[in-house]
């Protein structure tokens, strides 16, 4: 039976920045087929309960940049805790994730968590999209972001279906792993 994970994600997110190597390196040992879904979590969060960074406590606030830190440290993944473009607008480089072919989208999304988290490029900048986007075969950035807009709402709603409420959620044969945190509970069902 062909083994698919549905990897519900935000090319903004730490905890998704944190873990999409280790998730690809795990994918591919498994022989796993990743479908790579950018969703919009300002539609989610509201819906399920959670709050957008602005919004929480600022004890919560502080901690997070602890845990970000320690997660680095612990797996040894380079990460700027405070980069200069954070919070952004993710929703260009989703409908871009989405908009390039398939084979491309688990790279690309690679690269655009990279460019938040290492180096602190704005990943709302259509200038930094098209950078980005053309080593991944996309040589027409805007372009794919047109294309990908519908799909970004028709990902959210999807989401929203299954239960997703965090990035980054990995679902395999419904069932749902939150945070990159539970990649050693994914790699268990896979081996399943």
């Amino acid at each position: 039976m062909e083994k698919i994970v549905d990897y519900y994600m935000a090319p903004s997110s730490p905890w998704t920045y944190l873990g999409h190597a280790r998730f690809g390196e795990i994918a591919r040992r498994h022989g796993a087929t990743v479908r790579v879904k950018p969703v919009d979590y300002g539609v989610i969060f509201p819906q399920s309960g959670g709050l957008p960074l602005p919004k929480r406590a600022p004890q919560r606030q502080a901690y997070r940049l602890v845990e970000l830190k320690r997660w680095g440290a612990h797996l040894r993944v380079p990460i700027n805790i405070q980069p200069k473009h954070f919070p952004v607008n993710a929703t260009p480089a989703c409908c871009l994730i989405l908009g390039a072919p398939e084979a491309v989208r688990f790279a690309l999304a690679g690269a655009l968590l990279a460019a938040v988290w290492i180096e602190e490029a704005d990943i709302a900048d259509p200038g930094t999209l098209a950078r980005i986007a053309k080593p991944h075969g996309v040589a027409d950035a805007a372009a794919a972001i047109k294309s990908g807009e519908p799909l970004f709402g028709a990902m959210t709603e999807e989401a929203l279906k299954r239960g997703v409420f965090g990035a980054p959620t990995y679902v395999f044969r419904d069932e749902l792993f939150w945070g990159q945190d539970r990649l050693e509970f994914l790699d268990r069902a896979l081996a399943g």
